[in-house]
Parts: C-alpha cells; sequence; structure tokens
C-alpha cells in the first residue's frame, strides 16, 4: 500500500548502544516510532538492532535484560544512538570512548540520548558542537566539557550529531526523524497512534511545535464523520484559513485539506482493517456521502481499494 513516505527510500539501518541501567522508557520511546513507521509505510522503512560494547546482554534500570544482537566494533550503519542513562559515568570509560571514537567512522550519524551525550564528549565527539543532555546533568557537562556548546534544549541536532534530553525528548527526536527522511504526513500518522501532542487536543507547550496548527489537527480528527471546513477549522485554531495555511504546510508539508483528507482516509483504513462495516458504512465515518468517491481515493492513497485491501 502506498503511504506518504517516500517510496524509494532504502531502509535505514538504526543501531542502539545499550549500557546497564538503561532507560526502558527511552528505548521504548526510540524504536516504537519506527515499527509504527513501518507498518503505516507498508515496507520496511527502519531496521534497528541492539548492541552493547561487548555483546553480552544489557539490564535496564528497572531489571528488564534486553538480548544484544552484536558487538559496537562488529557493526555500522546510518544511525548509532548511545544510551547509557543511569549509571552514565560509570560507563564513562577509554574503552568505551575508543569504541564510540571507531563507531564514528562507520555511521553516518551519532547520537547520544538521555545522559549519551557524555560518553560522545568523553570521545572527542562533540568537540566545537552544539549539544545538550538531560537537564539535571546541564551544568556539570557544561563545566566538565568547555569545549562543547551546550544547550538548555530537549533536543540538538548538529550535522551528524544529535542529543536529546530523555525518554519523551527521545520520541520527539525519533519523530523529527521520521518526518524528515519519509515526510510530515508519516510522522503524523504515528503521532496519531501514539496520541502524541501534535495530533491530540491536550497540548503541551514544549512538547507541541505549533499549538494552532495542533490544535486544527485535534478539530479535524474529533470531525471525521461531518468535516468541517477549513474556515471553521481555521477559526477554532485561532487562525485565519491564510494564516493556517501557511503553517500546516510549514509544519506537515501539506495544506489543511490534503491533511484534513488523510486524516479521514486513515480512519478508513483502520475501519476496513479491523471491522466487518460495508465500504458504505466505512465510507460515512469517515465523511464521505459516496462510496465510489471513498473508493478513488482511498486506492489512489493506498494503491488498493478497500475491499481487496481487506480480503489480503
Amino acid at each position: 500500500m502506498r503511504s506518504w513516505a517516500k517510496d524509494n527510500a532504502a531502509a535505514q539501518q538504526l543501531d542502539v548502544l545499550l549500557f546497564d541501567a538503561f532507560s526502558a522508557h527511552c528505548l521504548a520511546n526510540t524504536v516504537e516510532p519506527l515499527r509504527a513507521a513501518n507498518t503505516f509505510a507498508g515496507r520496511q522503512v527502519y531496521a534497528w538492532r541492539f548492541l552493547t560494547l561487548d555483546g553480552r546482554p544489557a539490564v535496564s534500570s528497572s531489571g528488564m535484560e534486553v538480548r544484544a544482537h552484536g558487538k559496537l566494533g562488529d557493526c555500522s550503519g546510518d544511525l548509532l544512538i548511545a544510551m547509557p542513562s543511569y549509571d552514565f559515568l560509570r560507563h564513562a570509560t577509554v574503552t568505551a570512548a575508543r569504541a564510540l571514537k571507531s563507531a564514528a567512522h562507520r555511521y553516518k550519524v551519532i547520537a547520544g540520548f538521555d545522559t549519551g551525550a557524555w560518553l560522545l564528549a568523553e570521545a572527542g565527539l562533540l568537540d566545537r558542537r552544539r549539544a545538550t543532555i538531560h537537564w539535571e546533568e546541564l551544568s556539570r557537562f557544561t563545566e566538565t566539557f568547555p569545549e562543547v556548546q551546550t544547550e538548555r534544549a530537549r533536543q540538538v541536532m548538529d550535522g551528524n550529531r544529535i542529543t536529546c534530553t530523555g525518554a519523551l525528548a527521545a520520541f520527539d527526536t525519533m519523530m523529527e526523524l521520521i518526518g524528515e527522511h519519509h515526510g510530515a504526513a508519516l510522522r503524523l500518522e504515528v503521532a496519531m497512534l501514539f496520541m502524541s501532542p501534535e495530533a491530540t487536543e491536550t497540548q503541551d507547550p514544549i512538547l507541541a511545535r505549533s499549538k494552532s496548527v495542533a490544535r486544527a489537527v485535534a478539530m479535524m480528527q474529533a470531525n471525521l464523520e461531518a468535516p468541517l471546513p477549513i474556515a471553521a477549522v481555521a477559526r477554532q485554531a485561532g487562525r485565519s484559513q491564510k494564516d493556517l495555511e501557511a503553517r500546516m504546510k510549514a509544519e506537515l508539508g501539506a495544506t489543511p485539506q490534503a491533511v484534513y483528507r488523510r486524516l479521514r482516509l486513515i480512519q478508513a483504513r483502520k475501519l476496513v482493517l479491523e471491522t466487518d462495516l460495508s465500504v458504505s458504512e466505512i465510507a460515512l465515518r469517515s465523511g464521505y456521502n459516496d462510496p465510489s468517491a471513498l473508493t478513488r481515493s482511498f486506492k489512489a492513497e493506498f494503491g488498493a481499494t478497500p475491499r481487496s485491501l481487506r480480503n489480503s
């Protein structure tokens, strides 16, 4: 089925370097969006592995053991994420620094999630780079690594270096990468699955990129069966229609009309796959008065009719 993901994009290899006492929350927020992106794209756009320095299992801060797919020294890929989380100072060893410095030649991008920035800085991988770390460690990080341009931000992307502050920021960072690599609409679809603030009415000013765009998307989501005019959506979002169109195109890469249509089709696909409702009933619940109109839009978007998708 076709998604808003770039159809010709090759699957990207992401590896997570785990250390004992890593945050299971941070790990889940890193890989679950990738799993969802693969599902919605209808193919594997991301592959991931869990690595350790020695290839042995790592145990999270909550006692969850994760079996490593391999040793860092044997692997390469598109993105390596160092995730030490708790007890990070114990893991800031010469061995870890050498391994990360070597890995920087085998991976296109190196990232430090949670307290991972500390290990990257120890390896010299953040020299003269902008970076952040879990805010509890920000002052000590700034004093210890004066060559790093430390910022009090949730996430910092500086060239081929990425740092973020914790589990929630890890989710935001992965959403940014999904949008950058495969389009803002796939990002929105994943956000909807996880009820991310950018796709719901509950707004956190730190998480939401734009309150007005998030509010508009929430209004659309709440009115799929009886779609509102875009002008009404804009008023509810506190913007003029022209301003909302400009903001939504800048943030989501599509007009409000296109986003609204996509949300309705996502609803239709969910009903096709998860219920026994007729196409006529699905059309009505997705804001289409004519089942034929739904079928045409559905096939154009997903490359299959509702019936053929259900049968497959």
